[in-house]
């Protein structure tokens, strides 16, 4: 029984490191893919006003909620 659950692993083992072989070999496919994201400088998170505008909605979100729980 004990021999049979050796078998077992070793077995497993084999496949285990055949698998990870042929990934590795697969991933040895040197491809060059050249990703452009600078399409145009009209970057909107950029802007010093999306950044007053957002700043000021998280403050009245914020203070909105911390107000909300308290009863006077």
């Amino acid at each position: 029984m004990k021999n049979m659950l050796i078998l077992k692993t070793r077995a497993l083992a084999l496949i285990m490191f055949v698998l990870m072989s042929v990934q590795a070999f697969a991933q040895e496919n040197g491809m060059d893919i050249n990703v452009d994201i600078d399409k145009d400088d009209n970057n909107m998170f950029a802007q010093p006003w999306v950044w007053i505008v957002g700043g000021a909605v998280f403050i009245l979100l914020l203070v909105a909620l911390l107000r909300g729980g308290s009863k006077k």
